[in-house]
C-alpha cells in the first residue's frame, strides 16, 4: 500500500465520519434490482406501495421489548410465529415457511422449482422479483400480456404451461395494475395448469381487496397440492422495513422451499412485531379503511379532471398520463415526491402509492402542474 501521511489519514477519517453523520433520508440507498434504480429518499414517498402509517402501537412496543433478547438467536420466536400463522390458516406448522420479506420466499420458490430447461410463466407486467431470481436458475421466462382491461389473461397463461413449466406466478391483486383474479377464475385456472407445475399466488395486497368476487387462494390449497400461497407483513401491517413474509404449501413443497432459505432469516424484532400484529385485528381494519378511503378520494379527484385510471384493489393506483412517465417521475422528484417507476409494458401509466391525505393532496397538486388535464385526456 502507498504511504499515507497523518494529515491525509485524518482528512479521510473526517470525511468518513461526516458521511456517517448525514441524516438517513439524505442517503440514496440503491435497490438490489438494478431495473428499479436508486430509491427515492425525499419527504413524500409514494413509490413503493408502503403503509405510510407504519406498524400498530402494539407492534412498536413489541419491537422495543425485543431489545432484551437481541443477543439471542430467535429460534423459539420463529416457531411461535409459524405456529400462529398455521393456526390462522388452518394448516400444520410444517406447512409454513418464513422469509426475509416475501422477496426471499419468491427466491426460495425459484430455487426449489426452477432449473435450466424449465420455464416460469408470468403476466406482463407483474412484480418482477420472480423473473429476476429465475435468471440465476437459468430458467426460461414466458411472459403473457395482460388483457385489454389490464388483468391476468389466465386462459393464455394456462395455454403457455407444458411439461417444461416449473413455476407459474400469479400476483393477486397484481402489482403494478392493482387488478384481481376472481375466485372462479382462479379455480378454473388451477384445474388447467399441469399438476407438475407449481402455482405460486402472491397475496401481498390481499387485505385491501373489497371486490366480492375475489377469493384468497387459501380456499384452494387443500384441493391443489401444487399450489403455494405467499403473503407479507410489509403492506397493511406496515412492517416493510422489518422484513417478514411467508409461504404456505403442502409439507413436501414447504420442505422444498425451506431447503432454499438462509439460516436464521428473521430477526427478533420483526418476529415479536408479527405476533403482536396478528393479535390486533382492529389495526388491520383501521388501516384498510384509511388507505382505501384515501384511494377513493384520489379516484374522485382524477374523475374531476377527466383522467383515466385502472380500478385497483390494492394500495396503489395506475394513472394514464398520455405521455411517457419518465420525465414526469423526475418532475415529481424535484418537488420532493417519489412516485412509481416506469414499466416498459405500460410506459404512459404512472403508479402512485396511497399515502396520507396530506400526501395525496400534494401529489394531485403536482400532477395538475406537471401534466395538465388537456395533455392527460
Amino acid at each position: 500500500m502507498p504511504a499515507i501521511s497523518r494529515r491525509q489519514f485524518a482528512s479521510a477519517l473526517g470525511a468518513g465520519v461526516s458521511a456517517l453523520a448525514l441524516p438517513l433520508r439524505s442517503l440514496a440507498i440503491p435497490s438490489p434490482a438494478s431495473a428499479r434504480g436508486p430509491r427515492f429518499a425525499g419527504p413524500i414517498r409514494l413509490d413503493s406501495n408502503e403503509n405510510p402509517y407504519g406498524p400498530s402501537p402494539r407492534a412498536r412496543e413489541a419491537i422495543t421489548q425485543s431489545e432484551a433478547v437481541a443477543s439471542r438467536y430467535p429460534d423459539s420466536a420463529e416457531d411461535a410465529v409459524a405456529a400462529a400463522l398455521a393456526a390462522a390458516h388452518g394448516v400444520a406448522a410444517e406447512q409454513v415457511v418464513l422469509g426475509c420479506g416475501s422477496g426471499e420466499v419468491l427466491k426460495m420458490a425459484d430455487g426449489a422449482f426452477l432449473s435450466p430447461g424449465k420455464t416460469v410463466v408470468v403476466a406482463e407486467p407483474t412484480f418482477e422479483a420472480v423473473l429476476g431470481y429465475a435468471q440465476v436458475t437459468q430458467a426460461e421466462p414466458v411472459k403473457v400480456p395482460l388483457t385489454g382491461d389490464h388483468r391476468h389473461d389466465l386462459s393464455a397463461m394456462a395455454a403457455a404451461c407444458d411439461a417444461r413449466t416449473g413455476l407459474v406466478y400469479v400476483c393477486n391483486p397484481n402489482n403494478p395494475t392493482g387488478t384481481i383474479v376472481t375466485g372462479d377464475e382462479l379455480g378454473a385456472f388451477l384445474e388447467r395448469v399441469p399438476a407438475t407445475a407449481t402455482v405460486l399466488v402472491d397475496e401481498a395486497y390481499h387485505h385491501f381487496v373489497e371486490d366480492a368476487s375475489y377469493r384468497s387462494a387459501f380456499e384452494r390449497l387443500a384441493r391443489h397440492p401444487n399450489l403455494v400461497v405467499v403473503r407479507t407483513f410489509s403492506k397493511i401491517y406496515g412492517l416493510a422495513g422489518m422484513r417478514l413474509g411467508y409461504a404456505v404449501a403442502t409439507p413436501a413443497n414447504a420442505a422444498a422451499l425451506r431447503s432454499q432459505k438462509i439460516w436464521s432469516n428473521a430477526n427478533a424484532g420483526v418476529l415479536a412485531a408479527v405476533l403482536a400484529s396478528l393479535g390486533d385485528a382492529a389495526h388491520v381494519a383501521d388501516q384498510r379503511q384509511r388507505l382505501n378511503g384515501s384511494k377513493r378520494w384520489l379516484y374522485a379527484e382524477l374523475a374531476k379532471d377527466g383522467r383515466r385510471a385502472i380500478p385497483s384493489e390494492a394500495n396503489f393506483v395506475m394513472i394514464h398520463l398520455g405521455t411517457d412517465v419518465a420525465p414526469v417521475i423526475e418532475g415529481f422528484k424535484a418537488r420532493g415526491i417519489g412516485v412509481g417507476r416506469r414499466f416498459a409494458a405500460l410506459p404512459e401509466w404512472l403508479r402512485i402509492s396511497i399515502g396520507t391525505p396530506e400526501e395525496m393532496q400534494a401529489f394531485m397538486a403536482g400532477l395538475r402542474e406537471l401534466v395538465p388535464v388537456r395533455a392527460a385526456a
